[in-house]
């Protein structure tokens, strides 16, 4: 019998060939998503891995993709498609990228006066062109060298990522600083003139396997367009968003019909001159430029659009890069390889450097921070990486050289934070070692103070503080009111950066409410007080919980401050009763506690915010101070020494002392703590001394004076419980003391011992003392503290 020859592919029916094909297209699209999971998970681990150098998350997602691009080389039909794919989806990310870039800057920087920063951002510019435009064409980075090429490549060594850059800047907590405020305005600067002769480069030059002139026809018709589209989107965007922003208030959900409109006349606008034959990534960025940044249409775009980056747009785009960069295509063994790598890495470092220093000494700047300013500004990003290696794709440059450009801007990102670090630990090393608290507070000197706060229910707290803080008006205050926000990825994808003093700001909707009410507070006081002894200045503590106490303590250290205040996790409920409010604050106060720089206060407020404006004119606020003795006591006291001299306060001063007359009392007055005797009394000393200090001072008039003579700690509960009623404010100490005979066996019942067995005791919920507490601990050395003892700056 005859074997018969069967095609399995003929007994498939004619119709279900294309369930087949819809099957093969799922299980690609699954495939798909399953990889882009894969990358986003390993970025994640790489990122925590890398964060305790402080390296941005770009260099966690560049390593990961070159791994991931190198390791995973499917058959050429697979790949093909792959590349593709990648592609197609990095081109169209990259139009957001550079649309959101736009929006984010102001065009009428180029008209207005040179400030520091853009002559700073220029000179490094400047000199970089030079260099690279003489001394690349002698390495031959591209596969036919022209004069065109050799200029493109010289415009886009001398610009600077500067998103990339405030990022870094802010990451490590130095945005505020005059060095922070300076690289980061100048980095805009430089990236935005850099962008823009890009953006022209791209009308008068053609990309298309060679870098050369266009026709003049091709110029003229791509110059009408771009014109065109400018002009329609200045006269009509701010008509139509103007619209859309009135249409659509703040704190209603944007209309969906009002979305549609708004994404298609943002589509509109930036494919105007793409007809014509122009870059569709430039194309977004000229549109992004002229459209208006202000209003709620602007924020929610940037918002939408960086969300949409972080979130997806740029693991895929490193996957990408990882795939163009091709290792084993680069001829690894030849060293012209590598030498054309370091060398155009060399070039654009020492281009920036030179000009930076050369200006710096001119204007007067140090010099070694003049070069750091050099070596930040050099710092590459994604869009840099796109035009090294769609130059590839061209075939331009060669699969070696793309290479060695990217792994150079890969360079200039990680080496950034480490030279964040050495500013900020050379500025240490140079500082003395002081304790910043405000018992060694010169009476002549500004007093700072971090006030914290994490919602807008402590603001009649928080200005009350700030009242009852200043004292007179001479010497004057310093607050820095600082929003205290935990980072979540929602609010991280709204991360805009601006060009004024502040370095970045948050559009997340819930956020901008609560600062906006904050400021409003603010605001408010200042101009009631316009002629008073304070300062206020804004701060915002935007992280983690499990790092947000290293910000507080990092702008302690590099603002000066001799008290950081700090809400308590708990709140008055209406029965009158201490319940939970923030029960992840709690962990930041403690930490804040153990690692500040400085004092740490923390406010119970009981009723202290709900208490009438207090008057310089009468009296409106009763307080006490609580003095037994020890450091964190001494540290009270004198913070109640700037309470004393405010008109509209009267205090009360409380001593607790020893009733010696008790003959259990004589034998455990010394001896009674872990310390040794001679350090015993060095501190009762201490304390005879500062108390005597603040009574010749202070005590008389508004400022009273009394004594308690206690016998045992059970003597002090009842007369702690005994000021119920009297005071609206008790000021404490946390602890630190000699004599704890008074407050022995205190610590066994102790609610929240971060508040010490005095302030415990008076805000427990079973405490029948209504007031507000303010417990204050001293600062604390730990070794040798290099606090700052002049601004953080590089004059």
């Amino acid at each position: 019998m005859e074997k018969a020859n069967v095609n399995l592919k003929d007994l498939v029916p004619t119709k279900l060939k294309p369930c087949k094909h819809l099957v093969a297209n799922a299980t690609g699209g699954a495939s798909y998503i399953l990889a882009f999971l894969l990358v986003v998970f390993l970025s994640n681990i790489a990122h925590a891995l890398l964060r305790t150098f402080r390296q941005p998350r770009v260099v966690a997602e560049t390593l990961v993709g070159l791994i991931a691009g190198n390791i995973v080389r499917p058959n050429k039909d697979i790949f093909a498609n792959v590349i593709q794919t990648l592609s197609n989806i990095k081109d169209f990310g990259m139009i957001f990228h550079m649309f959101a870039l736009g929006l984010e800057m102001d065009p009428c920087m180029l008209f207005q006066r040179p400030t520091r920063e853009a002559m700073v951002a220029y000179s490094g510019m400047l000199s970089t062109f030079i260099l690279a435009l003489f001394l690349t064409p002698f390495f031959k980075y591209s596969e036919l060298p022209s004069l065109e090429f050799t200029f493109s490549l010289s415009v886009t060594l001398t610009s600077t990522a500067s998103p990339l850059l405030t990022r870094i800047i802010t990451d490590h907590k130095i945005g505020k600083s005059e060095i922070g405020r300076l690289v980061v305005a100048a980095g805009i600067h430089a990236d935005f003139l850099s962008t823009l002769l890009i953006s022209i480069g791209f009308i008068i030059l053609s990309v298309d396997k060679s870098v050369g002139f266009r026709d003049y026809k091709g110029i003229l018709k791509i110059t009408s367009c771009l014109i065109g589209q400018v002009l329609v989107t200045v006269v009509i965007s701010p008509i139509f968003m103007g619209w859309v922003n009135h249409e659509n208030p703040p704190g209603k959900p944007l209309k969906g019909s009002h979305m549609v409109l708004s994404v298609a006349f943002v589509v509109i606008s930036c494919s105007c001159s793409t007809f014509a034959g122009y870059s569709p990534v430039m194309s977004a960025f000229i549109s992004g430029i002229v459209l208006p940044r202000e209003g709620r249409l602007s924020k929610m775009m940037i918002s939408k659009v960086n969300y949409f980056l972080n979130s997806i747009f740029y693991p895929i785009f490193f996957v990408w890069v990882g795939v163009m960069v091709n290792f084993r295509k680069s001829d690894p063994d030849n060293p012209w390889t590598w030498a054309r790598m370091f060398f155009i890495f060399v070039v654009a470092t020492v281009g920036k450097v030179v000009g930076t220093f050369l200006l710096g000494m001119m204007l007067g700047l140090n010099r070694s921070e003049s070069v750091v300013l050099g070596l930040l500004l050099n710092v590459k990003g994604h869009f840099h990486m796109y035009m090294a290696l769609s130059a590839v794709q061209n075939a331009i440059i060669t699969s070696s050289t793309g290479t060695g450009l990217t792994i150079a801007i890969f360079l200039t990102v990680a080496y950034a934070p480490l030279v964040v670090r050495y500013i900020i630990g050379r500025v240490k090393k140079r500082s003395p070692n002081q304790r910043m608290a405000l018992q060694w507070l010169n009476p002549i000197n500004e007093l700072r103070i971090l006030l914290c706060v994490h919602s807008p229910q402590q603001l009649p707290s928080t200005i009350n503080f700030i009242e009852i803080s200043r004292g007179r008006d001479d010497p004057a205050i310093m607050v820095y009111v600082t929003d205290m926000i935990e980072m979540t990825e929602k609010i991280e994808s709204t991360i805009v950066k601006k060009q004024g003093d502040e370095v970045a700001t948050v559009t997340d909707k819930a956020v901008v409410e609560m600062r906006d009410q904050i400021n409003s507070a603010i605001k408010t006081y200042e101009e009631e007080n316009s002629v008073s002894g304070v300062t206020l200045r804004r701060m915002l503590a935007l992280s983690a919980f499990s790092v947000m106490h290293q910000d507080i303590c990092i702008f302690a250290e590099n603002l000066l401050v001799s008290l950081v205040v700090l809400p308590f996790h708990k709140c008055q409920a209406a029965d009158g009763k201490m319940v939970e409010s923030q029960p992840k604050f709690r962990y930041v106060n403690r930490k804040v506690l153990q690692y500040a720089p400085c004092s740490v206060g923390i406010l119970v407020d009981r009723g202290f915010g709900s208490t009438n404006k207090i008057s310089r004119s009468s009296i409106s606020l009763k307080a006490a101070i609580i003095f037994i003795g020890g450091k964190d006591d001494r540290e009270a006291l004198a913070y109640a020494s700037h309470v004393a001299m405010h008109p509209g306060v009267k205090l009360t001063v409380i001593r607790f002392l020893l009733d010696t007359n008790n003959s259990s009392a004589k034998s455990t007055r010394l001896g009674s703590s872990n310390v040794s005797l001679p350090e015993q009394e060095e501190e009762m000393k201490l304390d005879d001394e500062f108390f005597a200090d603040f009574y010749e001072r202070h005590v008389g008039g508004q400022v009273a004076y009394m004594e308690k003579y206690l016998k045992n700690s059970s003597e002090t509960m009842s007369a702690l419980q005994s000021l119920e009623g009297k005071y609206g404010l008790i000021i404490v100490g946390r602890g630190g003391r000699v004599n704890s005979i008074l407050t022995v066996g205190m610590n066994d019942w102790q609610q929240c011992p971060e508040l010490g067995p005095i302030g415990d005791l008076l805000s427990g919920s079973s405490s029948v003392v209504s007031a507000s507490i303010l417990i204050i601990q001293q600062h604390r050395l730990k070794g040798e503290l290099a606090a700052l003892t002049e601004e953080f700056c590089v004059m």
